[in-house]
C-alpha cells in the first residue's frame, strides 16, 4: 500500500522526526514549486508566518496549531477565516 504523506518527505528529503519548522517549509516549497505554500499562525490574513516564494496561482494553505505543534490544511480560505 502506498503513502503518499512517505512518498513526499522521500522525495522532497524532509525529515520531520524533530518536528517541521521554517526549514522544513521552505524544502517543501522548493520541492513542490507548481504551488505556493501560504502558512497562517492564527485566523487572519493578516497573520501569515510563511509566505512562499512561488508566483504560482495555485496555493496550498496551511494554518498551524501551536497548542498540537501541528499543520492543518484548510482548502477555502475565506471560510476558514470567517468569523461569526
Amino acid at each position: 500500500m502506498k503513502n503518499p504523506v512517505e512518498d513526499l518527505l522521500k522525495d522532497s528529503g524532509v525529515h520531520l522526526s524533530n518536528e517541521g519548522d521554517a526549514e522544513e517549509l521552505r524544502v517543501f516549497q522548493d520541492h513542490l514549486s507548481d504551488y505556493r505554500i501560504i502558512v497562517f499562525d492564527g485566523l487572519n490574513t493578516d497573520s501569515a508566518m510563511f509566505s512562499g516564494n512561488s508566483r504560482s496561482a495555485k496555493k496550498l494553505h496551511l494554518l498551524y496549531d501551536r497548542d498540537n505543534e501541528h499543520y492543518n490544511v484548510f482548502t477555502k480560505l475565506k471560510g476558514a477565516m470567517a468569523k461569526d
